[in-house]
C-alpha cells in the first residue's frame, strides 16, 4: 500500500485527499494526528506526514524538523498510540513510521492501513461514541452513533 499512497520521489505532486494527510509537528506531536489515525484506519487507510504543511493551492511544504525532532516525535508517537486510554489499538509496526529527508528537512510518514473488520471501530480517548472518525475527502469527520454501531456490526 506504501507505494501506492506516498511514495517520496513524488513528494512535489502530492496534495492532501481522503488518503494523504499532512501535519506541521514543530513543537512536538499534533493533537490532530489521532483523529486522522482514527479517520485513516476506519477508511482506506492512507498516510499522515509529520513536518509538512499546505499551501494554499495545496502544495506541500515542509516545516523544519531535524534529527533530534523526528527522535522525538516518534518516541512520543509509540508511548501515546501505545496506551489504549488514548487509542483503542495499535495497528502499526516500525515499518509503518518512517523518516525521510526532503532538501534539508526531515519529515515522518506514518502509514496508517486500513483497520481489519474485527478491529473496527479505531477511536480515542475511551470514548467509542465519542471519538469514532471517519475520513472523506480531505478531512476527518466524528462517527454519527449510528455508524459506529455498523462497525460494530459489521
Amino acid at each position: 500500500m506504501k507505494q501506492d499512497v506516498f511514495d517520496i520521489r513524488k513528494f512535489d505532486d502530492y496534495k492532501e485527499d481522503n488518503r494523504r494527510e499532512v501535519k506541521k509537528a514543530k513543537g512536538g506531536l499534533p493533537l490532530s494526528l489521532w483523529d486522522s489515525y482514527s479517520a485513516l484506519a476506519n477508511s482506506n487507510g492512507g498516510v499522515i506526514l509529520l513536518g509538512v504543511l499546505e499551501r494554499e493551492d495545496g502544495s506541500w511544504y515542509t516545516t523544519g524538523l531535524k534529527k533530534d525532532d523526528t527522535r522525538k516525535l516518534i518516541k512520543n508517537f509509540w508511548d501515546t498510540i501505545n496506551d489504549r486510554k488514548k487509542v483503542s489499538i495499535n495497528l502499526l509496526t516500525d515499518r509503518n513510521v518512517e523518516p525521510y529527508e526532503v532538501g534539508d528537512d526531515l519529515i515522518l510518514a506514518i502509514t496508517v492501513p486500513m483497520a481489519r473488520r474485527e478491529d473496527k471501530p479505531v477511536y480515542l480517548n475511551d470514548d467509542m461514541f465519542g471519538h469514532t472518525f471517519q475520513r472523506n475527502s480531505e478531512g476527518d469527520y466524528h462517527c454519527t452513533r449510528a455508524q459506529v454501531k455498523a462497525m460494530l456490526r459489521d
